[in-house]
């Protein structure tokens, strides 16, 4: 397998990729789920920034508001009441409270025909780690944003520095001018992380844009609401364990007992990882035949990225871990088995 296919297994993402490609011209190996395709020069690259550590982007959902109260309420949360500008569209400065009210009003009279209430706008959070330039993250987000929706949907967006993470909220007016709603899903978010990254990098900044499979880790798993909650309770606003957290204590302390086995997304996660790592095997390999000192460079971070990542790390399973070591118990849990999977049928005979 060479360098373009072997990284494309290993970072493909978990959903099915559709491309259209020119029958009549050379079949290309993709190396990115939204854009373009791989070459030599894009496959080392981009295997560079995930073996090397390069900053992982984040792109959220952080909510969806029905009605003009809603957004108005949110438009003022994210401009901190007047201390932090609300850049809109056109590149104007939300300056009052009647410019917020005018453009909550704007966002949801269209929808007042409606029977029930309707999604007025859809709320997103771009992150990156604590020493980004902040103007480089807003520069991003602004050039995404008019890339992808100003010919169709109108927005605003917020710039926050008051905290360690530099983060931009951009808020998508829900309905666009052709009638289509933005409802953002696994594949649109995907594009969004994409085209972050690749804003970042032609503003100079080191960012990546890869499925936490593909870096070795386990699934996230953790709501909004749920983030907060601990964030309040590590605050010392209450000192009762969350009930997700104490169900998920009760099954780790089961399985470091041998009372239970871990949840059988452990083992399909587990197994995946293993395929990723036998596909960065593949290119390693590639790059240690060509015989170049940089390829043989790359090819050895390689290796040492895999040394450092021999399983999949979930939650649950470090959780185990930590409480078989609390309990003296050397024994590894049991492994729940991923279940066999019939093949799909493609409506072919």
């Amino acid at each position: 397998m060479g360098l373009e296919s072997a990284l494309w297994e290993a970072t493909r993402p978990a959903f099915r990729v559709r491309y259209i490609h020119d029958p009549k011209g050379q079949p290309l190996i993709p190396l990115y789920a939204s854009y373009g395709s791989a070459s030599g020069k894009t496959a080392r690259a981009k295997l560079a920034r995930i073996v090397r550590r390069a900053p992982e982007v984040l792109v959220k959902v952080t909510g969806r508001q029905k009605g003009g109260k809603h957004v108005k309420a949110h438009l003022e949360y994210i401009g901190r009441k007047g201390d932090v500008e609300i850049e809109t569209r056109d590149g104007e400065i939300l300056m009052s409270k009647d410019d917020i009210v005018e453009r909550a009003a704007e966002w949801s009279d269209t929808l007042k025909w409606r029977s029930r209430p309707t999604v007025s706008s859809v709320s997103l959070v771009f992150s990156m780690p604590a020493g980004t330039d902040p103007d480089k993250v807003l520069g991003a987000v602004r050039a995404l944003a008019h890339a992808e929706f100003s010919d169709n949907h109108d927005y605003v967006l917020a710039l926050h520095t008051d905290t360690p993470r530099p983060h931009v909220h951009l808020t998508v007016q829900a309905e666009g001018l052709d009638r289509t709603r933005f409802n953002p899903r696994p594949v649109q978010l995907n594009r969004l992380r994409e085209r972050f990254a690749r804003e970042l990098r032609t503003r100079g900044v080191a960012a990546e844009a890869t499925p936490r499979r593909a870096r070795g880790r386990g699934i996230a798993g953790s709501s909004m609401a749920l983030v907060k909650l601990r964030a309040r309770l590590r605050a010392g606003s209450s000192g009762q364990m969350t009930d997700a957290d104490r169900r998920t204590n009760e099954q780790a302390i089961e399985v470091a007992r041998g009372q239970a086995a871990l949840p059988a997304f452990i083992a399909s996660g587990t197994d995946r990882w293993q395929k990723v790592r036998k596909a960065y095997g593949e290119a390693a390999s590639a790059l240690d035949a060509t015989g170049e000192i940089e390829d043989r460079e790359l090819a050895n971070d390689v290796r040492q990225f895999l040394g450092k990542h021999q399983g999949m790390n979930a939650t649950p399973e470090v959780f185990a871990a930590r409480h078989a070591q609390n309990l003296g118990i050397n024994l590894r849990p049991p492994r729940k088995t991923a279940p066999e999977r019939p093949p799909r049928d493609r409506g072919r005979s």
